[in-house]
């Protein structure tokens, strides 16, 4: 004991000694360090590459464009998110050479495992033991060593940033981020089926590029566009990690194209209740509902119920995700009765007083056509035909259109094709040839022997109401770049069809409809007209007519000047008249719209037309 307090003792010139042997050691410890980093670096070029891996690639994902509605609501956007991945091979070491691992760190790596999987518990969510065994996987079925697992995918950032402080707080290692944004429908049902949703897709994953993608509607048609170009990230890696000095090439991604949309969320709310009542109030299937710009052929509102929510599709109903008003194909029941007399008074051979002799039933092919309701003998002119919607009647008159001539005014309404309005899965609908036969005309006459899609009838109806010229119905109003450069859209597809003192009689019949048989669509102010369609189903087991009804209505205002139109179907609905059943939800619709785009009231008062003789 003496000896060892004899060494330290302070003498006279220790200090200087004492300061010499410190400096000498440091500068021994620098020289090996040194030496040891040289060999490294310069010497042992082999053994450090064994330990280097070849370089890793990572996806860096393209913000999606946006989806707004025409006043710039936001529609669809993307929100910064990330996958929480693991790698266990540097989790069970947290991040240590195994080798030469002390006692004490063992122990601290063994435990890691379990703590951070109490950690992703408490602020993800999730089960506890999924997470474990995910951490704690070394290997394959083919004793392939295991570098990466997700753990939990679309983590929003304040949870992953409470994840990555608890985890540096308590100095355990092992977890990565991958950006993954997550797709956010901030306004839920409204106008989900025009927007539609994103999907996983397993081939992108597999592929190592970001694996969600467009699953259906707007999201779906316009994916490529909106997607935008990935980015990549290539890097140095080895066994516990990415090179933090190693070489990395980055791409930058490029963002997605923006689109503004011609709907009006406001209007589209209003429209989405209303539609949602009716069908609830009546035990409808489904229903449509469309309100449309009349001069320009935007869409203001579409809307489908039942819906669904495209943030989470867990609780969607397959037959819901899709947009039943351009895929959907029906007969349209009496509003073709509008086209029809269309093309009458455009041929020159009616005018709204023509007279026309209805018998009670009359004959097509070896099939006797009635109407809705029993009656003998009467005498209507052709507007009273149209507004006591008369099959027998219109059948009558349309028998003096050559069969060639009527299907060429159908084709111009845009029956029998897509409209080209952008939305995915439209369908053509059916219209037969010139070949048609006798009996096919009188049944085409009155809206039977054909189908159409509510976007296709709701657009032929709007050719009368905008003075017989058709422009292809539009939904996307503008589409712009990431730094704010705006892309051309397609033009519209127009052609004029009828006259447009043809279009005007006919909208004033339209008027004599509402007038004389529809007080249901009696919008305070407003000149209005309309038509119910009635249309049977065919029942495809059968292939007759016993599947129930579509019902619908169709109105235009203010017939002087026609601005708006709404066009409403009921699938298999309790009752069995659109006058009764649809024409109300018209109605309400109409009674927001008008006074919401500023459409001034009604001035005149249009003739009135006699309806018998």
């Amino acid at each position: 004991m003496k000896a060892a307090k004899t060494i330290w003792r302070t003498k006279p010139g220790d200090q200087g000694r004492r300061t010499t042997v410190v400096f000498v050691l440091f500068l021994a410890m620098a020289l090996i360090l040194g030496g040891w980093c040289v060999y490294i670096q310069g010497l042992d070029l082999a053994g450090n590459a064994a330990v280097a891996l070849a370089p890793e690639t990572q996806v860096l994902p393209a913000t999606r464009g946006t989806i707004t509605d025409r006043n710039g609501t936001v529609l669809a956007a993307s929100v910064p998110a990330v996958n929480i991945t693991a790698d266990p091979t540097i989790v069970v070491t947290n991040g240590l050479p195994a080798d030469s691992m002390s006692h004490a760190e063992q122990l601290r790596a063994g435990a890691g495992p379990g703590i951070i999987a109490a950690i992703l518990t408490a602020y993800l969510g999730g089960d506890f033991q999924t997470y474990y065994d995910k951490l704690t996987t070394t290997v394959t079925s083919q004793d392939v060593t295991i570098r990466y697992v997700v753990l939990k995918t679309q983590v929003v950032t304040y949870a992953d940033q409470q994840v990555s402080e608890r985890l540096q707080a308590l100095g355990y290692v092992g977890l990565f981020r991958e950006q993954a944004p997550v797709r956010d429908y901030p306004n839920a049902t409204l106008a989900a089926n025009v927007v539609g949703f994103m999907t996983y897709s397993q081939e992108l994953a597999d592929a190592k590029q970001y694996p969600w993608t467009g699953g259906d509607g707007l999201e779906y048609a316009l994916n490529a566009s909106l997607a935008g170009v990935d980015g990549q990230e290539m890097y140095e890696s080895s066994p516990y990690g990415k090179i933090p000095t190693g070489t990395a090439v980055v791409k930058a991604p490029q963002e997605g194209v923006s689109y503004q949309l011609t709907l009006d969320l406001g209007m589209q709310y209003m429209q989405d209740q209303r539609l949602a009542a009716a069908v609830q109030a009546t035990g409808a299937r489904s229903g449509n509902a469309i309100t449309m710009n009349v001069k320009t052929g935007e869409i203001l509102a579409m809307s489908t119920y039942p819906t669904f929510d495209p943030n989470d599709l867990s609780n969607a109903s397959t037959a819901n995700l899709g947009n039943r008003i351009v895929r959907d194909t029906y007969e349209p029941g009496s509003v073709e009765k509008v086209l029809t007399f269309a093309a009458l008074v455009d041929q020159g051979l009616i005018t709204p007083g023509t007279p026309v002799t209805v018998p009670s039933s009359i004959m097509s092919g070896d099939v006797p056509i009635s109407d809705s309701w029993r009656h003998d003998p009467i005498q209507l002119t052709a507007a009273g035909v149209l507004a006591n919607s008369s099959n027998i009647g219109t059948v009558v008159l349309a028998r003096d259109l050559d069969k060639s001539v009527l299907l060429d005014y159908l084709t111009g309404f845009g029956l029998g094709q897509p409209t080209g309005i952008g939305l995915p899965g439209e369908a053509a609908g059916l219209l037969p040839d010139a070949s048609m036969t006798n009996q096919t005309r009188d049944h085409i006459a009155f809206g039977q022997g054909l189908g159409v899609t509510a976007i296709q009838e709701a657009a032929a109806v709007a050719t009368i109401a905008r003075g017989g010229m058709y422009i292809a119905p539009t939904i996307i109003k503008s589409a712009t770049t990431s730094d704010g450069a705006s892309i051309p859209l397609p033009t519209p597809v127009t052609r004029r069809v009828i006259a447009e003192e043809s279009a005007r009689t006919v909208l004033t019949m339209m008027n004599g409809v509402t007038a004389y048989n529809a007080p249901s669509f009696d919008v305070p102010g407003y000149n209005t007209g309309g038509k119910s369609g009635t249309a049977e189903e065919i029942n495809p087991a059968c292939g007759c007519y016993d599947g129930g009804y579509v019902l619908s209505y169709v109105g235009v205002a203010p017939v002087e000047d026609p601005a708006l139109l709404t066009y409403v179907t009921l699938d298999h609905p309790k009752g069995s008249s659109g006058t009764a059943v649809v024409a109300p939800i018209v109605r309400d619709i109409m009674r927001v719209a008008l006074p919401r785009y500023g459409v001034a009231p009604s001035t005149v008062t249009p003739p009135e037309l006699p309806m018998e003789w």
